[in-house]
């Protein structure tokens, strides 16, 4: 056997040394010809997925999109209301208000939303007839009308709250209450029954939009 220092020295002989570096650069060659098509078909294979995941997280909120209605909930009278939430700037409660003079009665004033001046209407008093009493629940919805900032006082705002679609019906019932021409539909859940309320149809409405007091 040969000792430490001739396996250190052993080379191989000039022929076999020869045969191993052509085998060498054979195997090399045909693996240079083979890696692209076997990442190809990986990256394929990557690609696929990607695109099947990519249409699954689609699908799935596009879905979400359509089954699901986020809305704000709120009160005014004794009817149980909600209105879309991007119709609404925010809530707050209820502020200091300078009268309008000329103004109707349920047109109370003016009152300062974030440096804005913004009419505020009691909503109550211009629907049923009667003004809305102020209490510690008493809540001011701002929103767009007319593209300029707006408030609705109304009796109490519950927060948001998110519906399914499959939960709304159209109701004729809301055609019998001071609420006709604004309420045309409601979500039935198992605690209430909530009418959807329109805000966009105040904008249409002349007797509201016009607060101006006949004398």
């Amino acid at each position: 056997m040969p000792c430490a220092s001739s396996v250190k020295e052993w080379r191989q002989p000039d022929a076999a040394r020869k045969d191993l570096r052509g085998t060498m650069q054979g195997e090399s060659r045909l693996t240079s010809v083979a890696q692209p098509d076997r990442l190809s078909l990986f990256g394929r294979f990557a690609e696929y997925e990607q695109r099947s995941l990519q249409h699954d997280v689609g699908e799935s909120a596009r879905q979400q999109q359509i089954s699901n209605w986020d809305g704000v909930v709120f009160r005014l009278g004794d009817h149980y209301l909600t209105c879309r939430i991007d119709q609404v700037e925010e809530i707050i409660a209820f502020p200091g208000i300078t009268p309008i003079p000329g103004a109707k009665e349920w047109l109370l004033g003016l009152a300062s939303v974030r440096g804005n001046l913004a009419p505020v209407s009691d909503l109550g008093w211009f629907l049923y007839g009667s003004r809305t009493p102020v209490t510690a629940r008493t809540r001011l919805i701002i929103t767009q009308i007319q593209g300029r900032l707006a408030g609705l006082v109304v009796d109490e705002v519950f927060g948001q709250r998110h519906f399914h679609t499959d939960d709304l019906k159209e109701a004729s019932d809301w055609d019998s209450t001071p609420l006709a021409g604004l309420v045309y539909n409601q979500f039935e859940t198992s605690e209430r029954t909530w009418g959807v309320f329109r805000i966009h149809e105040l904008q249409t409405n002349s007797e509201f939009i016009d607060g101006a007091r006949e004398d």
